[in-house]
């Protein structure tokens, strides 16, 4: 994992996306502390457990199968 200091990551953001997107997370440190980590949308998904929409809509619950009788009589005698 590459290390950052705050005012380098700041400008060389798009350097550091770059380098996040090829290569995986970065450290950023403040003062000598490491205060945060740069990850990919993908990475951050993954670990977070975010699932996505195909993958919520496939795991919804079934059910029982939906069964409608219609009555055959008119509802209402219809004058035009």
């Amino acid at each position: 994992m590459h290390t950052w200091q705050l005012q380098e990551a700041k400008s060389r953001f798009s350097e550091m996306v770059e380098r996040t997107l090829s290569e995986g997370p970065q450290m950023v440190t403040r003062r000598g502390q490491d205060v945060v980590v740069v990850l990919s949308a993908l990475d951050y998904r993954r670990m977070s457990g975010v699932p996505s929409l195909l993958k919520t809509l496939l795991g919804a619950p079934r059910g029982e199968p939906l069964e409608i009788e219609r009555i055959r009589e008119p509802i209402r005698d219809l004058t035009l």
